[in-house]
């Protein structure tokens, strides 16, 4: 199983950006699927975002579509998440997953085998 490790995380103001890492070890980063979800204070996980191993197509919640991308590259075994205009409502930890080999069902979160422990984002108003 890949190991994840997440970075970037920290408080910023409304309005402003941040961008998390999340570093996977291992030789074999390219046939997973990653996903990024996040967990408000006392709220479920959510889906964030998610990028698909064999075309590379990404798909958003709602909620953070237009201002939030993730992008990967395979050969620093990294993928990214660069979150723009940020809202108070975005403040919550932020977990990247991997998926070995599918490419469907990216948003649920129960569909991933290895998990990052987590990076703390803190939006200000």
């Amino acid at each position: 199983q890949v190991q994840l490790a997440e970075s970037g995380g920290g408080l910023v103001q409304a309005g402003g950006s941040l961008r998390l890492s999340c570093a996977g070890s291992g030789r074999s980063f390219s046939s997973y699927s990653m996903g990024w979800f996040r967990q408000p204070p006392g709220k479920e996980r959510q889906f964030v975002a998610a990028i698909r191993r064999s075309t590379g197509t990404t798909s958003y919640a709602d909620s953070v579509k237009g201002r939030f991308t993730i992008a990967r590259d395979n050969a620093k075994n990294t993928v990214y998440l660069q979150m723009n205009s940020l809202e108070p409502e975005d403040t919550a930890v932020y977990y990247c997953a991997a998926r070995l080999l599918l490419d469907y069902g990216l948003a649920q979160a129960s569909n991933y085998n290895s998990w990052g422990r987590g990076t703390q984002v803190t939006v200000s108003s």
